[in-house]
């Protein structure tokens, strides 16, 4: 596990969070509709504040990729579309499970790309919401990480 890339968030890398947010929406959540996607932008930096966030730099310093955490949620976990992968999910996930004792989250159901990756990473569906937090109609798939 390389988590020397791995380093506490601040509100400093708030802008840069947001470009990697959107970026990896942007890839991977074509389920979402224009509104939806304003509406979320508009409530990104409210989210941010509400997590422990954790960066994962690259070589040059550059945040390529982050993921929020409270209590035993990963709240939130996005890589920059141009780093998609090069294990940055990876390592972000394994340093919640292994250094932050992190076994659960929720994925949007449409988000088959994500929901294949915490699969094949060890997470088993453990539940399932019609709507996602906001009330929207994004079904969420409740997550969670056994060991093997």
């Amino acid at each position: 596990m390389n988590c020397i890339n791995i380093v506490k968030g601040t509100e400093n890398d708030f802008s840069r969070l947001l470009a990697v947010w959107e970026s990896a929406v942007k890839a991977t959540h074509d389920f979402l509709d224009n509104e939806d996607f304003v509406y979320y932008q508009s409530r990104m930096m409210d989210y941010l504040r509400l997590v422990d966030l954790y960066v994962y730099k690259d070589g040059d310093g550059e945040i390529i990729g982050f993921m929020g955490v409270s209590d035993t949620m990963i709240e939130m976990l996005f890589v920059d579309a141009a780093s998609r992968g090069r294990g940055v999910g990876r390592e972000l996930l394994n340093y919640a499970t292994g250094n932050l004792n992190i076994h659960n989250l929720d994925v949007n159901e449409q988000n088959t790309q994500a929901v294949g990756f915490y699969l094949k990473m060890g997470f088993k569906i453990s539940g399932r919401s019609p709507v996602d937090n906001e009330g929207k109609q994004y079904p969420l798939l409740h997550l969670h990480y056994v060991a093997g």
